[in-house]
C-alpha cells in the first residue's frame, strides 16, 4: 500500500489529507486557534460536584466546564493527588520512583469520598468540546510516544495485541521491566515490535523526563492553566500512523515543512527525505485531486463501484447508513450472490467513510437483505477486515435478524463535516439570472479594468474547465484576441473546484486582484 500525507496550510487552519493508493481515507483540520485538543493536560479546578451523577464538572478554561466521571479518576487518584500536592507544595522536582504509592481507590466508591469543590486536580482531555458540551476528561494520565505510552502510579506493562507473536510478546514484556523505573506502566504500542533495548530505553527516558517537567514549578501555577499540550495533529498523525508504506509528505508552507522534517528524523530518521515542499501553480489539494474527491465523498449520497450508493443520515442519537443497489443489472436467476456482492462493496465504502467523517456513536446499516447464514457471517468477516485499518477504538456486532449491522466507534472530536453543494455563483441563490450571452463580456470588461490598474506582467484568470475551454477553444481564441487588443498575455488556469461561472484573477506572483 502507498501511503501519503498532504498538508494544505491555510490563513485560518491547515487541512490534512491521507492518501492511501491516491485514494482519501482521513481528512482533518486543525483550526489556529484551537484551544483544546485530546491529549493536552490542565491543572483544573473543581467547580462543582454531582453527587447524582457521580461526576464533577472541572473548570479547565473551556467555555463549558469539563466533566470529569468517578470511572474516569482511575485507581491510582489518590497517590495522583497526594504527588501533586507535594509538588505544589514544594520548590523541587519530587522523584516519582521514590514515591510511596498509596491504596487504589474502591471501584464502586463515591466521588465525595475523593474531593471537594475548588480542590486542584490534575486532568487530561479525553474528547473536545462538541456541540454544547464541554470537553470529557480524565485524571488517569498516560503521555503517549511513537513506540511506548507511559503511565505514572502504575507498574503495568500491557502489549498490543496486534502484535501476534508470544515470543516478540515476551521479549518485548522482559525488556521494558528490566528498564522502566519503579512507580511507571507501559503500554507498548504495535510499532515497537522489532525494537531494540536502546531505540525503547532512549524513549521511555524521554517520556519521564516530559512527565516530571510537568510538575516544575507547579507552585506558580494558578488554575485552570494548560500544563502540557499534545502534539499539532499533524505530528500525532505522523507519530501513530507513519510506517514503511508512506512514500511521500507533501507541504506547501516552508516553516511546516522544517518543523516535520525535524519531528520525522527524531522518530524515523530514515523517512526524512519523504518530506517534501510542493511548490506547484495549482492549489495542492486541486493538483492531488483531494477536492475532486471530497466533492463526491461529503454528501447525503456516497456513489460506490457497480451502480450501488449509500445515504448517510445523521440523527441526534445516532447515524443512520443505508444500502442501495441503485441501476446495479441483476442476474435473476442469482440474486443472493447479487446481494452479497453488493453488501461487500459498500461495507468496505462504509469503513473508509467512516474513517474520513471521523463518525463517532451509534452507526447501523440496513443492508442488502440476504438469507443464508453464510452469507450473513461472510460479510460480517469481510467489515471487520475493512475496519481494522481503523486506529479509533470500535466494536462491530453480526447482522440482526432484520437485516441491520449496528457499529459502536469512539468519538473524541467533532464530526468531519463539508458541504459539498453550492449555491449558484450567478443568482446567489435567487433562481434569477442576467443573460449568459454577457457573461464573456463582463469577463474581458473585468480583465480590461485590471490591466489599466495593477498593469501586471501577465494576469492569470483561473475559472471552470468547461469556461476555460470556451475561452482557449480555436485558432484564434478569444483569449489571443484579447491578448493582442490589451497587449498583454492572459493565461488561463482551469480550476475544477470552483463552481460553474466563478472566476478570479491573479498577477505573476500569484496575488490576488481584485476587480
Amino acid at each position: 500500500m502507498n501511503n501519503e500525507l498532504i498538508i494544505d496550510v491555510r490563513d485560518s487552519e491547515t487541512v490534512i489529507a491521507l492518501l492511501e493508493d491516491k485514494r482519501l481515507v482521513e481528512l482533518t483540520r486543525e483550526k489556529n486557534n484551537k484551544r483544546f485538543s485530546v491529549g493536552d493536560i490542565f491543572l483544573g479546578k473543581t467547580k462543582k460536584i454531582m453527587t447524582g451523577l457521580n461526576a464533577a464538572f472541572v473548570n479547565v478554561g473551556s467555555e463549558r466546564d469539563a466533566f470529569l466521571h468517578y470511572l474516569d479518576l482511575g485507581p491510582q487518584f489518590r497517590s495522583q493527588q497526594k504527588y501533586l500536592n507535594q509538588c505544589i507544595n514544594s520548590n523541587q522536582r519530587v522523584p516519582l520512583d521514590s514515591f510511596q504509592l498509596e491504596d487504589d481507590i474502591n471501584k464502586y466508591g463515591k466521588i465525595t469520598e475523593l474531593f471537594n469543590s475548588g480542590q486542584q486536580i490534575l486532568v487530561q482531555i479525553a474528547k473536545e468540546p462538541i456541540s454544547t458540551k464541554g470537553p470529557r476528561i480524565t485524571s488517569e494520565i498516560t503521555i503517549a510516544g511513537r513506540n511506548l505510552v507511559l503511565i505514572p502510579f502504575s507498574d503495568k506493562v500491557s502489549i498490543s495485541q496486534k502484535i501476534k507473536s508470544p515470543e516478540e510478546k515476551e521479549r518485548l514484556k522482559r525488556l521494558i521491566h528490566s528498564i522502566k523505573p519503579k512507580n511507571y506502566g507501559v503500554i507498548v504500542r504495535t510499532v515497537a515490535r522489532n525494537r531494540r533495548v536502546a531505540i525503547l530505553h532512549a524513549e521511555l527516558n524521554e517520556l519521564v523526563d516530559k512527565w516530571e517537567s510537568i510538575f516544575a514549578n507547579l507552585n506558580d501555577v494558578v488554575p485552570p492553566r494548560l500544563i502540557m499540550g499534545e502534539l499539532n495533529r499533524t505530528s500525532a498523525l505522523l507519530r501513530d500512523v507513519l510506517n514503511s508504506s508512506f512514500h511521500n509528505i507533501y507541504v506547501n508552507d516552508n516553516n511546516l515543512v522544517r518543523e516535520i522534517k525535524d519531528y520525522v528524523e527524531s522518530i524515523a530518521p530514515e523517512k526524512r527525505k519523504i518530506v517534501k515542499l510542493y511548490t506547484g501553480r495549482t492549489p495542492i489539494f486541486e493538483s492531488f485531486s483531494i477536492d475532486k474527491q471530497i466533492k463526491g465523498l461529503f454528501g447525503k449520497t456516497v456513489t460506490i463501484r457497480t451502480g450501488a450508493y449509500l445515504i448517510i443520515e445523521h440523527t441526534e442519537a445516532l447515524h443512520v447508513i443505508d444500502v442501495n443497489s441503485g441501476n446495479r443489472t441483476r442476474r435473476a436467476n442469482d440474486q443472493e450472490a447479487n446481494a452479497l456482492e453488493v453488501n461487500v462493496a459498500a461495507g468496505e465504502e462504509i469503513a473508509r467513510q467512516l474513517r474520513l467523517r471521523d463518525m463517532g456513536g451509534i452507526i447501523v446499516v440496513d443492508f442488502i437483505d440476504m438469507h443464508t447464514l453464510e452469507n450473513k457471517q461472510k460479510l460480517f468477516e469481510k467489515m471487520k477486515e475493512a475496519m481494522s485499518l481503523d486506529r479509533t477504538k470500535h466494536n462491530i456486532l453480526p447482522l440482526s435478524k432484520f437485516g441491520l449491522m449496528q457499529i459502536t466507534r469512539q468519538r473524541v472530536r467533532p464530526e468531519m463535516t463539508i458541504e459539498t453543494t453550492e449555491t449558484c455563483p450567478t443568482c446567489a441563490g435567487t433562481g434569477e439570472i442576467t443573460p449568459t450571452v454577457l457573461f464573456v463580456d463582463e469577463l474581458f470588461n473585468n480583465i480590461q479594468y485590471l490591466v489599466e490598474s495593477y498593469k501586471p506582467k501577465v494576469l492569470i484568470l483561473k475559472l471552470h474547465p468547461y469556461i476555460a475551454s470556451y475561452i482557449t477553444k480555436g485558432i484564434v481564441s478569444r483569449r489571443l484576441k484579447w491578448s493582442f487588443k490589451l497587449k498583454k498575455w492572459i493565461k488561463i488556469v482551469p480550476v475544477s473546484s470552483y463552481s460553474f461561472l466563478a472566476y478570479n484573477f491573479f498577477d505573476e506572483n500569484g496575488d490576488k486582484l481584485v476587480q
